[in-house]
């Protein structure tokens, strides 16, 4: 395919692909990598193009068919994310201290309120003991992003765990 191609067919369905991208999904980013992607199989696999008769129903069929795996993924992580919220609450023995276990309680909360990204670091850094360098490299990420994500989740613990701390 020449660049020439792939610009007439850009032209010609780019705002339609885009369209129903965004009604289907609702949010302008996710719509927007979504074209991106198909423009990406476009340019990679040209040939899928040869055979079609309607070039704007194929390339809404692809954009329909690219949406449900993108909401099912949503809704996977959703539930993962919940079972680990569940999960999180599960992070501490019971104690027979009443104030021991309202902190527990609190902190399990506090956790499986944070971002996913910033409950991971979290969890690697203080339960598993795991170094920065060591958690970067495992989320292929740089260390002073992972830095970056705890900083922030300690933060935010904080935040949330003061009042209960200055209760007990």
């Amino acid at each position: 395919m020449t660049p020439r191609e792939l610009e007439r067919i850009y032209d010609e369905h780019a705002g339609a692909i885009y369209a129903l991208a965004l009604n289907l999904l609702r949010d302008e980013t996710e719509a927007r990598d979504i074209l991106q992607e198909i423009f990406i199989k476009l340019t990679s696999q040209p040939e899928i193009l040869q055979s079609v008769r309607n070039e704007r129903a194929f390339l809404l069929t692809i954009t329909h068919r690219m949406a449900i795996d993108l909401c099912r993924r949503r809704a996977t992580r959703s539930r993962n994310e919940d079972a680990f919220a569940e999960q999180c609450s599960g992070l501490f023995a019971p104690s027979p201290d009443p104030d021991t276990q309202a902190f527990r309680s609190a902190l399990s909360q506090a956790m499986a309120g944070l971002p996913e990204n910033q409950r991971l670091v979290v969890h690697l850094k203080l339960w598993e003991g795991w170094t920065f360098e060591a958690i970067a490299q495992s989320l292929e990420t740089s260390v002073n992003t992972v830095a970056s994500r705890y900083r922030y989740a300690l933060d935010k613990l904080r935040d949330r765990l003061r009042p209960i701390h200055e209760e007990l």
